[in-house]
C-alpha cells in the first residue's frame, strides 16, 4: 500500500512539474519595439513632414509610455531639436514639422516604457540631400552623447 501511495505521489509531482515547465515555455519574452516613419521620406522646402513612432510591447500597443522624445537634426549640424511627444492613437506618437533648409536629416525617437529604453534612428531628405553624417566618428559621438543623456535621465 505504501508503495502505491509513493508511486502515485511521484506521478502527481511529475505531472505538476511538467505542467509548470510547459507554462513557462508558452510565455514569450516581450521587448519594447519602436517603428519610425517620416512621411514623406523625401519632402520639399516648407512641406510638412509627419513623424511617427509606433510603440509596442509584445502585441500590446503602448499608449502610456513614460517618455517619448523626438530628436531631429540636419546632417553635420551641432544643434539638435528635441521635443517631448504625447500619445496620439493606437500606440502612435506623432509630430508634424516643416523645414526651411534643404538637406539630409536624421530622426531619433527616445522611447522609455515598461522599464526599457529604445532609440531607433532613420534618415530623411528635404529637397536635395546634403553630405551625410560620417560613418563611425560622428555616429559614435552621437551615441556616447545619447548614452550619457539616458544615464543622466535615469539617475545613473
Amino acid at each position: 500500500m505504501k508503495r502505491l501511495l509513493v508511486t502515485l505521489m511521484a506521478v502527481l509531482l511529475g505531472l505538476l512539474a511538467t505542467a509548470c515547465a510547459q507554462q513557462e515555455v508558452e510565455e514569450e519574452p516581450h521587448f519594447l519595439e519602436v517603428e519610425l516613419t517620416a512621411n514623406p521620406e523625401k519632402a520639399q522646402l516648407n512641406e510638412e513632414v509627419t513623424f511617427e513612432a509606433k510603440v509596442t510591447y509584445g502585441t500590446e500597443e503602448v499608449k502610456d509610455a513614460d517618455e517619448v522624445k523626438f530628436e531631429i537634426w540636419r546632417s553635420q549640424a551641432e544643434e539638435h531639436e528635441k521635443i517631448v511627444v504625447e500619445h496620439d492613437e493606437n500606440g502612435i506618437y506623432r509630430w508634424n514639422k516643416a523645414f526651411e533648409e534643404e538637406g539630409t536629416y536624421y530622426f531619433i525617437a527616445h522611447v522609455t516604457a515598461r522599464s526599457m529604453h529604445n532609440m531607433p534612428k532613420i534618415e530623411f531628405v528635404i529637397g536635395n540631400p546634403s553630405e551625410p553624417e560620417e560613418n563611425g566618428k560622428s555616429n559614435e559621438m552621437d551615441m556616447e552623447d545619447h548614452d550619457t543623456e539616458a544615464e543622466e535621465e535615469n539617475g545613473h
